[in-house]
């Protein structure tokens, strides 16, 4: 792989940089950015495909800054919405300095490594292989997946890490950071993410209504935050959950509305520890008819 902006390796000083995990869906990603930034920025859910914004946090050491973009997994696209997640994804790969291919130590190489492995040789930027999930393999098995992996493309560096039992993920941002371009400090040291408090909000949200809900509805539910409003140790907060159909809503709210009550408490625990104030949520669902394949409502709910 070509390296950018001159070698890693060849002097001190200070380096701050972009870098992004990519991956076929459910690949670990947003999990291992979590474990790095040591707190829970980008949504995760065991249900693939569930990160919608580029969200990026930002790891401050003596040494360099690196600030973590998270974006959607790359796949075929069957809606409005799935193109449009596409087109971002390949505009935040092209704007960063370090890619971390991730794939999962315990699952095959298939075709979408193949075809994600084959659309990062194109960029400028630094391409590592980090294989994931090494916690539910053995010794021989993460060997095996090791080989595979180097022979799938020419990385400048293959790491195994376990973003759950922490492993090697220290060493991982060693590495990442090797990478990245000598250049003043980009963000102020007290900053975690660039996302507007809204948006992750929104995300929380989200997940939380995801959370549970084992149909199909990972696509279905999108979140707009409308109103915040913060009142000395208290912050408001009012949400609307858009879903396709009048069955979806059923679904998320639950019979006598015990499902999202739930959601809501869930959200609520979670919304208090990123804002540090006790939060009043006030969530509704409501129906924006086949949301993804209109353009317009797209727009509207934010994408």
């Amino acid at each position: 792989m070509k390296q950018h902006r001159g070698d890693a390796k060849s002097d001190g000083g200070y380096r701050a940089g972009f870098a992004c995990f990519v991956g076929r869906p459910n690949a670990g990603k947003s999990t291992l950015t979590n474990a790095i930034i040591g707190q829970k920025i980008a949504i995760t859910s065991s249900k693939p495909q569930t990160t919608r914004h580029v969200i990026r946090g930002v790891l401050h050491r003596p040494d360099g800054q690196l600030v973590l973009v998270d974006t959607p997994g790359l796949h075929r696209p069957r809606t409005l919405l799935g193109e449009r997640l596409n087109d971002l994804v390949r505009a935040t790969w092209s704007e960063v300095d370090v890619i971390g291919l991730c794939i999962p130590a315990d699952e095959e190489i298939g075709r979408g490594d193949r075809f994600i492995s084959g659309e990062l040789a194109e960029l400028k930027a630094t391409v590592l292989a980090v294989v994931t999930k090494t916690d539910l393999v053995g010794k021989e098995q993460l060997a095996k997946q090791l080989l595979a992996v180097s022979e799938l493309a020419d990385f400048a560096e293959i790491v195994p890490v376990s973003a759950v039992s922490g492993d090697q993920v220290e060493l991982l941002v060693e590495v990442m950071g090797r990478y990245l371009p000598p250049s003043p400090q980009l963000y102020p040291d007290d900053m975690l993410t660039d996302e507007p408090e809204h948006v992750l909000i929104g995300e929380l949200i989200r997940e939380a209504a995801l959370e549970g809900v084992r149909d199909e509805l990972p696509h279905s539910i999108a979140v707009v935050v409308e109103e915040i409003q913060p009142e000395g140790r208290l912050t408001r907060i009012f949400a609307d959950l858009y879903v396709e159909r009048s069955s979806q809503k059923a679904i998320v709210i639950g019979a006598r509305g015990a499902r999202l009550k739930e959601v809501g408490t869930q959200a609520r625990a979670q919304i208090e520890e990123l804002l540090g104030t006790k939060v009043f949520l006030d969530l509704h669902v409501r129906i924006a008819k086949d949301w993804q394949r209109d353009p317009k409502q797209l727009r509207k709910l934010g994408f």
